[in-house]
């Protein structure tokens, strides 16, 4: 009779799907969300662990030769110990948990052992590796089946479970899984028993991320050119005439930042706000935090200066962090934005703007161009008279330049730091290796602060020496390259994030080359 333990916690075996962390269910998320303890594979993609909170353990389970490999029977013995010790294990596997994954073994290691389990699927590498490479698998045309294949049986199993016979003569298509390795002798043993050397084929690796390569060619071939190009695991395999493709439907590698290796280096927060718009351009995001932000909402020079703020006739934000940091100590004293009474607002751009409508409030004025400059002088045409009172919330390390211009416009200004920004190191190393082996496309820039932290860090000259290219977000960033010695490849013409990125894709031809 099995020995029953006594149920606390109980374990989700959950598919993180293929590598693009987008393709995670809702339900993944939740229980990420929930979970006091994670244990992930090889294949998850790491930066879907942003999900999991702080105070969470995660452990690393890789199934590979060297010092940190886990057995499987290792891999089962922690998620029942884990079940014991928390209330919430998530098995986080690569792709769905039971194409291929050995989730039925730890599923019933745990059914053994009396621990509550769910099996949560996820989108399995075959589906979404031909999908984002434009191979349809089923299609009334070509296609009416589909089989997927293990390229990697178990090594005791003994015979063979493959029924290459007849699988040479299937009349669909075939996915191979973890075939790489095996992919001569698949391709071999197929056209031995009666498949044609001309079959049209396929490998993808690392799909549905910015790396992902794809290989099309005849059965007898691929061997040889998937080498030439490098392919090397994970990959899927796929044979039959839907991996003869159209190229028409290849929109992944079509999208505009394709392939383009992009270091971001703003704060923790910016970062990943940058990272997703550049992974949704299907460009690759290498974050490298250079700052941290520090609210300045307790410092006395703030609480005098927003004492009042009714009094104020016109109240100036100058980035969505100020106003996210500013709203987030108003909600802590229970109050909202009738606080600034009749006052109105204006912002330095669109984005500013943006944050503070999710309050609940409309800017009065946003200027064309969102440089300080700008600001100055087109809010105090728009406001038409002068001595009106204005406060300024922004960051410490803002430049002088605006307060200057509305006071020499006959205003009378008030400013205090909401925020100040202070360097933060993150591994210089692993980012210094990427550049000097032609890892990295471009190093942007949104701040003057992040240009003197990265600097800091990272030596201009393995800049100068390498291919990167170096991109800012304004004039005001673009000087302080330059101060520095810094050679300026690209400067936003809009001055936003998004301006950015649009400054990069009219830079990079379609093919993904640089010009």
């Amino acid at each position: 009779m099995k020995q029953v333990r006594k149920r606390k916690g109980k374990v989700y075996l959950v598919g993180a799907g293929p590598g693009d962390v987008g393709l995670i269910t809702l339900r993944g998320v939740e229980l990420l969300k929930a979970a006091d303890c994670v244990i992930y594979d090889r294949l998850v993609n790491p930066a879907v662990l942003r999900y999991v909170r702080e105070e969470a353990e995660i452990i690393y389970t890789p199934k590979r030769t060297g010092a940190e490999t886990f057995k499987q029977e290792r891999i089962n013995e922690l998620l029942v110990q884990k079940a014991a010790e928390v209330e919430t294990v998530v098995r986080l596997k690569g792709g769905d948990p039971c194409i291929f994954g050995r989730g039925t073994e730890e599923a019933a290691a745990l059914a053994e052992a009396g621990v509550d389990f769910e099996i949560v699927p996820g989108i399995t590498a075959g589906i979404a590796a031909a999908e984002y490479a434009g191979i349809i698998l089923s299609d009334r045309r070509y296609s009416s089946q589909v089989v997927f294949v293990t390229g990697r049986e178990a090594e005791d199993k003994g015979q063979s479970g493959i029924d290459w016979k007849w699988l040479a003569k299937f009349d669909g298509t075939i996915v191979f899984y973890m075939g790489v390795g095996n992919l001569g002798f698949i391709a071999e043993r197929l056209i031995e028993n009666g498949m044609s050397e001309d079959k049209p084929a396929a490998v993808i690796s690392e799909a549905t991320l910015p790396s992902q390569k794809v290989v099309r060619s005849s059965l007898e071939a691929l061997p040889g050119e998937s080498r030439a190009a490098g392919i090397q695991p994970p990959a899927i395999i796929i044979i039959g005439e839907a991996a003869r493709g159209d190229l028409r439907l290849d929109w992944f590698e079509s999208k505009a930042l394709f392939g383009q290796r992009i270091v971001v280096t703003r704060d923790g927060t910016g970062n990943l706000d940058f990272a997703a718009k550049i992974n949704k351009r299907g460009g690759a995001a290498v974050c490298f935090e250079t700052i941290f932000i520090k609210p300045s909402t307790s410092s006395s020079q703030f609480l005098k200066a927003v004492s009042q703020l009714s009094e104020y006739d016109w109240i100036v934000f100058t980035s969505a962090k100020g106003v996210r940091i500013f709203f987030d100590w108003l909600c802590s004293l229970g109050k909202d934005g009738r606080v600034f009474g009749s006052a109105r607002m204006a912002v330095i751009g669109n984005r500013t703007a943006e944050k503070l409508a999710e309050f609940g409030i409309k800017a009065d004025f946003v200027p064309g161009s969102f440089t300080s400059s700008q600001l100055g002088k087109g809010l105090l045409g728009f406001a038409n008279r002068e001595g009106r009172k204005m406060l300024l919330l922004r960051s410490e390390q803002a430049s002088a330049e605006l307060a200057e211009i509305l006071q020499k416009g006959g205003a009378e200004v008030t400013e205090t730091s909401v925020y100040t920004v202070e360097p933060r190191r993150s591994d210089a190393d692993s980012l210094k290796d990427k550049i000097k082996s032609n890892e990295i496309d471009w190093v942007t820039f949104a701040s003057p602060s992040s240009v003197r932290s990265f600097f800091d860090q990272v030596d201009k000259d393995l800049i100068d020496s390498s291919e990167v290219k170096v991109a800012s977000i304004g004039p005001v960033t673009s000087g302080q390259l330059k101060t520095l010695g810094v050679k300026v490849d690209l400067e936003a013409s809009v001055h936003n994030i998004e301006g950015l990125l649009e400054g990069i894709e009219s830079f990079v031809k379609p093919d993904g080359v640089s010009k």
